[in-house]
């Protein structure tokens, strides 16, 4: 009796993630991937809410360093498809992990053939390029720990030490053939280079309006525009406090106990929505052996 509303949801977080009129579908899941099957990226960058809160908490760390925001401002169409910015990212990491090598392989030299014609000035008149190795470092340590708290947070509270420093180990191969240097392979690691960034990061009004775009992200649905937002909330909240802090504007929002509670509520639906689907090799793939607390 269920069916027909584990469908629907199916062909809602399918809508979200593939543009039909471009041809866009589902990315397969393959043995033959640049990830092993059985590693902990397979696991971590799976499942489809905690991705989405992990995605919006990097762009919203990300962003906090100018030349990052700079590449963004000035070379992005963010202002009028946010939308496809977000699924384009999703793409990127469902292909380079659970598609054939060869396409990963492709996507990761596609976006290095973009960076490499990418740069200009800073409003303080410093020049910076897209392809700088420290840049590319900051954009991969801050999404890479933000899936993963994400993950941590609402699927696998008790995720062991060990399998944490594994995902950044095995994530460092994409920020390698991206040119990122350096390139922490454990979550110690991960943190030290964080803060090693943190005096050259800022909040201005420019970090403001691509926050804020973010942040009010529709994609459509009423249903699905409420657990988008439920999703942005749970991505600022991910943030550590330093950083929610320089997004301050942003940050009022409803009170933590509930969005966390919405945000769980959300992974759950979609999970049961994908434990029956009839074809568990997409991506978002199938789900029922993913924690449930």
């Amino acid at each position: 009796m269920f069916d027909p509303a584990r469908a629907l949801i199916r062909r809602r977080i399918t809508e979200v993630f593939n543009d039909a009129e471009k041809g866009e579908r589902p990315v397969l899941r393959r043995a033959d991937a640049l990830f092993p099957v059985d590693g902990v990226a397979w696991r971590v960058n799976g499942d489809v809410v905690t991705m989405m809160i992990g995605g919006v908490s990097g762009l919203l760390l990300q962003m906090l360093h100018p030349a990052v925001l700079a590449g963004v401002w000035d070379h992005s169409d963010f202002r009028t498809d946010m939308h496809g910015r977000l699924r384009r990212t999703a793409k990127f990491i469902a292909r380079t992990t659970y598609d054939h090598a060869d396409a990963g392989r492709a996507a990761l030299d596609r976006v290095n053939r973009i960076h490499a014609k990418l740069g200009g000035t800073l409003p303080d008149g410093t020049a910076y390029q897209v392809s700088a190795p420290s840049l590319l470092a900051w954009v991969h340590v801050t999404e890479t720990i933000s899936f993963l708290d994400a993950w941590i947070r609402y699927a696998e509270p008790e995720m062991p030490m060990a399998e944490q420093d594994a995902y950044f180990d095995e994530m460092a191969c994409i920020g390698q053939a991206l040119g990122a240097d350096p390139l922490p392979r454990t979550r110690a690691a991960a943190e030290a280079v964080i803060q090693s960034f943190r005096p050259q990061l800022r909040a201005d009004a420019r970090t403001h309006e691509v926050a804020a775009l973010v942040m009010s992200q529709t994609v459509g649905a009423p249903a699905v525009d409420m657990a988008a937002g439920v999703i942005m909330q749970a991505g600022l909240d991910l943030l550590p406090d330093w950083a929610r802090a320089l997004h301050a504007p942003h940050s009022a929002g409803m009170p933590r106990p509930l969005m966390r509670a919405g945000a769980r509520a959300t992974a759950r639906l979609i999970r049961w929505a994908f434990q029956r689907s009839p074809n568990r090799t997409v991506w978002p793939p199938d789900v029922t052996a993913f924690p449930t607390r």
